[in-house]
């Protein structure tokens, strides 16, 4: 599916942004869930339209900050319930299960055994971390069930990072709205595909330098996290 495509089914939903809001918020919730669970589905796809929209269709509440809110939180809760299903399927399943089923439903062992390498080596709070990592944001709660982590602890490290994570698309999204006057999101995506196009030298260099500084930052969050982990299992 082209990203024009995926940018004129988005054209369709903003008819309702403004008659039926509560109807694009479920939407939200319910895309979330499926981005959040083991189906492949990006949630940038999701949240940058909601915040789009959310600049163009505000919510009857006429606070912008509560309106935001409003939304951030749809799409936490959504994460939150497709992060509970991979958890719980992976405590009642098991390991063998999932490494002999997984690939049916897209789940490779080669993902499953990365996964589960990262929440050994270092802790729980990885359930965090990851929710702000591409590809292994969506399968992280698996070993978090197989490990049979703390409900409250994955309840919070999870929602926190998909918290923010949805926080950061809604304000790329919102930003854009304000940004582009009146063009309609699909005229922004093609403008931006232009644009890409044209300085895709800068581009490539900007996104190198963005990834290296949030892998130096995850790597320093994950070191810090084992060596408290360490200290507290010596004491």
């Amino acid at each position: 599916m082209s990203v024009e495509t995926i940018a004129s089914h988005i054209e369709s939903f903003a008819q309702y942004a403004e008659s039926a809001p509560l109807l694009i918020l479920l939407f939200i919730f319910l895309f979330m869930a499926v981005e959040s669970s083991f189906i492949p589905f990006p949630s940038e796809v999701v949240m940058i339209p909601a915040g789009f929209l959310l600049f163009r269709y505000p919510l009857p509440t006429g606070i912008h900050w509560l309106d935001f809110l409003i939304v951030v939180i749809a799409g936490l809760a959504g994460s939150l319930l497709g992060a509970y299903v991979n958890y719980y399927l992976a405590a009642w399943l098991g390991k063998p299960f999932l490494r002999k089923y997984g690939k049916y439903v897209l789940l490779s062992e080669k993902a499953l055994d990365r996964a589960d390498e990262i929440f050994l080596k270092y802790g729980d709070m990885v359930t965090f971390v990851c929710r702000l990592l591409p590809a292994i944001r969506q399968i992280i709660s698996i070993p978090a069930g197989l490990a049979g982590m703390d409900l409250k602890r994955f309840s919070f490290f999870t929602g926190l990072g998909a918290g923010i994570w949805s926080a950061i698309l809604v304000a790329i999204g919102y930003f854009l709205g304000y940004s582009v006057g009146e063009m309609t999101y699909l005229e922004m995506v093609q403008r931006g595909k232009q644009m890409l196009h044209d300085h895709f030298i800068w581009v490539i260099l900007g996104l190198v330098v963005i990834v290296g500084v949030h892998m130096a930052i995850t790597k320093l969050i994950m070191k810090s996290d084992k060596t408290k982990t360490e200290t507290e299992c010596a004491e």
